[in-house]
């Protein structure tokens, strides 16, 4: 009878044992900082709508694995990634802050672009129609601070125009403009042609021309202390993808520069 449990008490030691080892190949390669199969991706607030798109594509197409996104302006971002900050993925809406993380980063590749536009109430009770209106004495005009590319850009819009403007107030991303433009805490704001689609029935957009406007470039990159390096650049070259660019052009935003 004892030698019968010992045998018994070892066969189910020896079975743990295999099972234990199974389990181990469901590991991520590299392990994660990370928990297993999730995907931390540091991206820019004007990308909410298109990345949310293509973390769910991504995790459908990779086994469930589930993508966590800190949306925030590029700037707020950048230094977090270099307070180390647990990230697999960044994607800034300039190359400045990009250029910032260059040696925590892989090689960074332009994935889109982008265009301002004048943010308003819907139905533009205001009736802004140029760059010009902005100045008005009394129109309260919010843009995101100057360390934000979208506050960034709209200087460069407003000196090139020639316009002077004082803002009621400076917010740290660009949602947070249109925002206060959709709850009426503001008559109009400088934001990206694609935050005013995805600013739903609330808000509206006036165009600026072209020679009036300037281009955003948006790069991505993976982080070097991401613990899921496959993972990381599977999402990246989703969104370098075909179907990637074409989630991103539904989305309002432009292809990246050719040069």
């Amino acid at each position: 009878m004892l030698r019968s449990r010992i045998r018994l008490a070892a066969a189910v030691a020896a079975v743990a044992l295999v099972l234990a080892g199974c389990g181990g190949d469901d590991e991520p390669s590299g392990g994660s900082s990370a928990a297993p199969g999730e995907l931390k991706v540091f991206a820019a607030a004007s990308l909410t709508a298109a990345f949310t798109e293509l973390g769910q594509r991504f995790t459908a197409a990779n086994g469930g694995t589930k993508v966590t996104f800190n949306f925030a302006g590029s700037q707020a971002l950048a230094t977090q990634i270099q307070q180390a900050a647990p990230a697999d993925v960044f994607a800034s809406a300039d190359t400045a802050n990009m250029g910032k993380v260059k040696d925590l980063v892989g090689t960074p590749q332009p994935f889109a672009s982008n265009l301002l536009a004048i943010v308003v109430e819907k139905g533009n009770p205001k009736g802004v129609r140029t760059l010009g209106d902005l100045a008005w004495s009394d129109l309260k005009v919010v843009l995101a601070a100057e360390e934000v590319p979208a506050g960034k850009y709209a200087n460069q819009v407003l000196d090139q125009a020639g316009v002077r403007v004082q803002p009621v107030s400076q917010e740290d991303n660009v949602k947070a403009v249109v925002t206060k433009v959709s709850l009426g805490e503001a008559d109009a704001g400088l934001v990206y042609v694609t935050d005013v689609a995805a600013g739903g029935d609330k808000v509206e957009g006036v165009d600026i021309p072209e020679d009036q406007n300037v281009l955003a470039t948006y790069p991505i990159a993976t982080v070097k202390a991401s613990q899921a390096p496959d993972q990381a650049q599977a999402f990246m070259d989703l969104v370098l993808s075909d179907e990637g660019q074409q989630v991103l052009e539904r989305h309002g935003f432009l292809p990246p520069p050719t040069t």
